[in-house]
């Protein structure tokens, strides 16, 4: 798959870390303003390894997954900033009561969000994106939902550039995101791809404490 890794990941710091070898170009930017922007949650501590490689700043991006009940990782859509919501047509056409059903989600997750929001930040500002180079950072794409709101709600923020970057990727759902995203990098795309946990030996769930204390470390070390 990759000379550079063998399948399962350690964890997503060390996926993290081979993603960044894929996006050198965008190190020490003198031409351009770079961010990395990780999805919470997962997103955020592979986002870290990449900033960190990058010498880029981090910051995070709340996007939330309107999930299928019993289904982890199959989403109906997704919610993003901006009121912004994805729908997974061919999800939902199998969901028992799907209209009643999808507002009950987007309502629970849109409280859901906003909470994290709050808390991830503490007294720390959101960045600045506008006219920016911004590199989306996830732990994986499954069916491309929650990555495809996140895109979608920055569009709305006046970036420079979308660059969408996954360590691993169903190979179908990479080439989809390459209509969304100006840059789409995936770093693996094995198959037959079931989720995305299988490609990790920890897949532990990231906490919001875990997604502060990377936040507050990358902004600690900038420039080191």
């Amino acid at each position: 798959m990759s000379r550079y890794i063998s399948l399962p990941f350690r964890n997503r710091l060390e996926a993290g870390r081979f993603l960044a070898r894929r996006l050198a170009s965008y190190a020490d930017r003198k031409d351009a303003d770079v961010i990395v922007l990780g999805l919470a949650r997962g997103g955020v501590p592979v986002g870290y390894a990449v900033a960190r490689a990058l010498n880029v700043p981090l910051d995070v991006l709340v996007v939330r997954k309107l999930g299928v009940a019993g289904h982890v990782e199959l989403a109906m859509g997704a919610i993003a900033s901006g009121m912004v919501r994805v729908l997974n047509r061919d999800v939902l056409a199998h969901v028992p009561n799907p209209a009643a059903t999808l507002e009950d989600v987007t309502a629970r997750e849109d409280r859901e969000m906003g909470r994290r929001e709050r808390q991830y930040r503490d007294s720390r500002i959101a960045q600045d994106l506008e006219h920016k180079i911004v590199i989306l950072t996830d732990d994986g794409l499954a069916t491309g939902a929650t990555m495809r709101a996140a895109v979608m709600s920055l569009r709305q923020r006046k970036i420079a550039r979308c660059v969408v970057a996954v360590p691993v990727g169903p190979p179908d759902t990479c080439a989809k995101m390459q209509n969304e995203a100006d840059e789409v990098i995936c770093g693996v795309t094995p198959e037959p791809f079931y989720g995305v946990g299988q490609f990790y030996k920890d897949f532990s769930q990231t906490t919001d404490k875990e997604v502060r204390n990377f936040l507050s470390r990358s902004a600690k070390g900038m420039g080191r």
